[in-house]
């Protein structure tokens, strides 16, 4: 998707160097449609410049800020030298997922997709999330209800799900924690397992978004395992599962949480 509006001052874009002269850079912004910059030469590189070729080649995708922009001239004057290392890798990475977020736009709603549907469907979803990719992600992690206050129908908001879960790499984070569970009476293994399945949970319990398995480690201890897209999130998780273990425990069982492996092996 490229924007059809300007960039705007102080704003990081991504360009290919299309033509060099000998005072200054032409630079294809990747983002915006039509849109064509000029980076003067003493804009290109510090310190002094004998030939702009040294610096840069045609063809050559860079990362400018956006010193000025005269619509009525259509002029954009752009700085690569005003870019550090840091800014140029963040840029290229957002460019990058925005160009993997185009390419899943296209597998939800077909090649043949016209601008304006495009269109549509974006500003719907760039109205609550400051990114294509972004959306796409929090879709991944949370399903449809992640697109809740996105004004798209049904159909849709499964398609955009759909695409999300089967493409979309989402980062997740680990968190472990055990507990000790006791029950030294007549029927004390059967209540054990019965906590141990609590503890375990269901898609319903702790949600699509976290994955929670739960490990013998040696008695009385077992391990809690918890993946989820946030610390939060998996922290919480994991204190709902020994809550729960505590709850199914009861009538002389006793239920203890840690957050250290207390077995003499490791």
């Amino acid at each position: 998707m490229k924007y059809t509006g300007w960039p705007e001052p102080g704003e990081p874009v991504v360009g290919e160097v299309d033509e060099i002269a000998d005072f200054g850079v032409f630079v294809d912004l990747e983002e915006y449609a039509d849109k064509r910059g000029l980076c003067h030469i003493s804009e290109v590189a510090s310190g002094w410049i004998k030939n702009v070729r040294d610096h840069v080649r045609e063809g050559q995708t860079v990362v400018a800020k956006v010193l000025d922009v005269d619509e009525s001239a259509k002029q954009i004057d752009l700085s690569i030298k005003d870019v550090n290392e840091h800014q140029r890798k963040e840029t290229i990475q957002e460019w990058k997922n925005e160009q993997k977020a185009d390419n899943w736009m296209e597998i939800a709603f077909g090649e043949d997709i016209d601008d304006e549907r495009y269109t549509a469907v974006a500003n719907a979803l760039l109205a609550e999330f400051e990114s294509l990719y972004t959306s796409f992600e929090q879709a991944a992690i949370h399903g449809t209800e992640a697109l809740d206050a996105v004004e798209l129908d049904n159909e849709e908001i499964a398609a955009i799900v759909e695409t999300a879960r089967r493409n979309v790499s989402v980062p997740y984070v680990t968190v472990t924690g055990y507990v000790d569970l006791e029950c030294p009476v007549g029927d004390g293994v059967d209540k054990v397992q019965s906590a141990l399945q609590a503890v375990e949970g269901d898609s319903q319990t702790i949600g699509d978004e976290i994955d929670l398995d739960v490990t013998y480690v040696g008695a009385p201890e077992y391990r809690i395992r918890v993946e989820a897209p946030d610390y939060k999130t998996a922290e919480g998780a994991l204190e709902a599962a020994a809550d729960r273990a505590k709850t199914a425990v009861t009538d002389g069982g006793t239920v203890e949480y840690h957050r250290e492996r207390r077995s003499d092996e490791e």
